[in-house]
């Protein structure tokens, strides 16, 4: 049995979990919670109604998020030449390719999203076993496998977030820090569930989101109610 600590079941002991909140209300709700000792993520998990042992039913991608993460996001970019210099010019932490894979490889992982340009798949490729556990294997689906290194660097530094998923059918998603104000954090959730919306799988029957939760990262969450 998890043992909570007393501020974690204070914080629970105000949220009723037989309802669904108005998303503007569970904002604000887990923001007047007794709060951790750092400034928490505000975090939204969404139980989608997905096979997620059947291919046309997996759901992965990445979205913009209008305010942002309030949060350095740390990018790896497998690139050569123009579009490498390209990449640090927009931000990218770290560059490189066959190096940067060996790097990679004997277990370095000091980094939140990873890039590459088609041509670096090669050695992109060989890392499936070490990024893929991560989430952090590039995709063209998630926008991180693309010729534009340059423009996705400058997205993902802005506060665009990837996403897939897992194997119970959730996905998960960061939404900002506690200290955005409401109305921020509200944007951002609306963004990311407008756009998961817009990808509902043509497989998919019946409900798609069928619950969505909202919670800071020491904190318990709430249930929202949104269509979908």
């Amino acid at each position: 049995m998890v043992k909570r600590s007393k501020r974690y079941d204070a914080a629970a002991s105000r949220i009723d979990r037989s309802r669904q909140y108005d998303p503007t209300e569970a904002l604000e709700l887990l923001k007047a919670l007794p709060a951790a000792k750092f400034n928490e993520t505000v975090d939204v998990v969404v139980k989608l109604g997905v096979d997620p042992r059947k291919s046309d039913q997996l759901v992965r991608g990445a979205v913009s998020l209008p305010k942002g993460l309030g949060k350095t996001v740390v990018v790896a970019v497998f690139a050569e030449g123009d579009k490498a210099d390209a990449a640090r010019e927009a931000g990218a932490d770290h560059v490189g390719s066959d190096d940067l894979a060996e790097k990679i490889a004997g277990g370095w992982m000091d980094f939140d999203v990873v890039i590459a340009s088609p041509d670096m798949m090669k050695h992109v490729g060989k890392l499936g076993r070490v990024l893929g556990p991560q989430g952090k294997m590039p995709s063209p689906k998630s926008g991180t496998v693309t010729p534009d290194v340059a423009n996705a660097v400058s997205e993902f530094k802005a506060g665009k977030v990837e996403f897939r998923t897992d194997a119970g059918g959730n996905v998960h998603a960061p939404l900002g820090k506690r200290d955005f104000p409401v109305e921020d954090l509200n944007a951002n959730l609306t963004a990311f569930l407008d756009h998961l919306i817009g990808m509902r799988p043509a497989a998919v029957k019946g409900t798609y989101l069928r619950k969505v939760s909202v919670s800071t990262t020491m904190g318990p969450g709430a249930w929202i109610a949104y269509g979908g």
